[in-house]
């Protein structure tokens, strides 16, 4: 079932591109911010089915970005997938610890991408009464 809406938040357009196209490609609804304050309002306006955020981001970090929307009691239980390429054991630590609901590297493998994306989506409210 891929009529899912997701809020890709990645800066580097070649990126953003290439995620969108898989995507739309599987079926998904993708909208798209180039910002962490711009995903924020989206994610606000319209809480999408998952978010796929990009942790170096101009202005707000993803890490802040999460924050927020776990702050925010209309997306608090939105699955967000880091997406990085910080991929060190560490830098992993520092994502999941913050809250991520799973991780996604770059480059981008595309099979692992839809994947990710698949299982995020399937287990989304399993156990948290949603």
């Amino acid at each position: 079932m891929a009529d899912e809406t997701i809020l890709v938040i990645e800066d580097n357009e070649k990126n953003l591109k290439l995620v969108r196209d898989v995507l739309t490609f599987r079926g998904y609804k993708v909208v798209s911010a180039e910002n962490a304050e711009d995903g924020l309002r989206l994610a606000g306006e319209s809480p999408p089915d998952l978010v796929v955020m990009d942790i170096h981001l101009p202005g707000m970090s993803g890490i802040e970005a999460l924050g927020e929307l776990r702050a925010n009691e209309a997306t608090r239980r939105i699955p967000v997938l880091a997406f990085t390429a910080s991929v060190m054991p560490q830098d992993r630590h520092t994502i999941t610890s913050a809250g991520f609901d799973g991780f996604l590297s770059k480059p981008i493998a595309i099979k692992e991408l839809g994947d990710t994306i698949a299982s995020a989506l399937s287990s989304r409210g399993k156990g948290a009464g949603a």
